[in-house]
C-alpha cells in the first residue's frame, strides 16, 4: 500500500487510535483496584483523625506494635474502634439494606432528604464512645467535605477534618489546616437548652482565642468570607438531620 496515499493515513490513524483505547482501557481496569483501596485507606484515616489518631499517631502506634502503617493496618485499626456505622434514615431509624461506609454523599445530596440515608460511625477507644458523621458542602469555588466527631454526650465537638476541591492557597484552603481544625474542638453544637445550635464560623468573633466552648462560634478565615460560610452552612445542613437518631443518645444518656 502507498504510504503516500489518504486510505494509508487513515488506516494507520484508525489502528493508533484503537490500540491506544484498548491500551487505555487496560490501563483503568489494572489501576482501579488500587485507586478504590486508596480511596478507602483515605476515608478511614480521615475518619479516625476526628478521634484523635492522626498520622503521627498511627504511625507511632504501627511502630510500637512492630508493623508497617499501610492499608491492612488502618483497616484493622479502623474495624478495632469503628465496631458499627450505620445509614440512617431522616427520621433517625437505621436502614439495615445500606452499608454506610460505600455512601457517597455527594450522589445522596441530589434526592429528596427523606430519601437520603445518612451515614454515622460509632467508635469505642477505652471505653468512651465517639459520633462521627460525614459533611458535603460547597465553598468558594468547588465541593467542600469532611467528617466531624462529636463526644459521647452527642454534643461536643472531639475533632474535624475537612477537605476541598479548589479552594485558594492561603485563605480558603486553610481549612485542612490543623490550627483551623483544632478550633473546633470542645465547641458544643446544642445550647443549654438542648436547642440545637450547630457551630458557626463568625468573622470577628469576640472571643478570638476560642476560650468560650459553649459559644458555638470558631473565628472564620480572614478573607475567605464565601468558603467560612461554606462551612457553617455545610455543618449546619448535615447536622440537623441527625438530630432524630442524637435526641435518642441523649434520653438513653440522661
Amino acid at each position: 500500500m502507498d504510504r503516500n496515499s489518504n486510505l494509508y493515513t487513515i488506516l494507520f490513524a484508525a489502528v493508533v487510535v484503537t490500540v491506544s483505547a484498548v491500551l487505555l482501557a487496560v490501563a483503568v481496569m489494572v489501576l482501579k483496584p488500587a485507586q478504590e483501596r486508596n480511596k478507602r485507606q483515605e476515608k478511614m484515616t480521615d475518619i479516625m483523625y476526628t478521634i484523635g489518631f492522626d498520622q503521627e499517631a498511627l504511625t507511632k502506634k504501627a511502630a510500637a506494635e512492630g508493623l508497617k502503617l499501610n492499608y491492612k493496618t488502618i483497616e484493622a485499626y479502623f474495624k478495632k474502634y469503628f465496631l458499627k456505622q450505620y445509614a440512617l434514615k431522616s427520621d433517625g431509624t437505621i436502614d439495615k439494606s445500606v452499608n454506610a461506609f460505600d455512601i457517597n454523599l455527594k450522589t445522596e445530596l441530589k434526592k429528596p432528604e427523606n430519601k437520603q440515608r445518612y451515614p454515622i460511625f460509632i467508635a469505642d477507644v477505652d471505653g468512651k464512645t465517639y459520633y462521627v458523621i460525614p459533611l458535603y458542602g460547597k465553598g468558594l469555588w468547588d465541593d467542600i467535605w469532611g467528617y466531624i466527631a462529636l463526644e459521647q454526650d452527642a454534643n461536643t465537638v472531639k475533632g474535624v477534618k475537612f477537605g476541598h476541591k479548589g479552594e485558594t492557597p492561603g485563605l480558603g484552603a486553610e481549612i485542612t489546616k490543623k490550627w483551623f481544625e483544632n478550633q473546633f474542638t470542645g465547641e458544643k453544637i446544642f445550647d443549654k437548652d438542648g436547642t440545637f445550635r450547630g457551630i458557626t464560623l463568625l468573622k470577628g468573633n469576640n472571643d478570638p482565642e476560642n476560650k468560650d466552648k459553649e459559644d458555638h462560634e470558631i473565628d472564620a478565615i480572614s478573607g475567605s468570607t464565601l468558603t467560612s460560610n461554606g462551612v457553617t452552612n455545610m455543618i449546619q445542613e448535615r447536622l440537623k438531620h441527625y438530630l432524630p437518631f442524637f435526641k435518642k443518645v441523649r434520653q438513653q444518656k440522661n
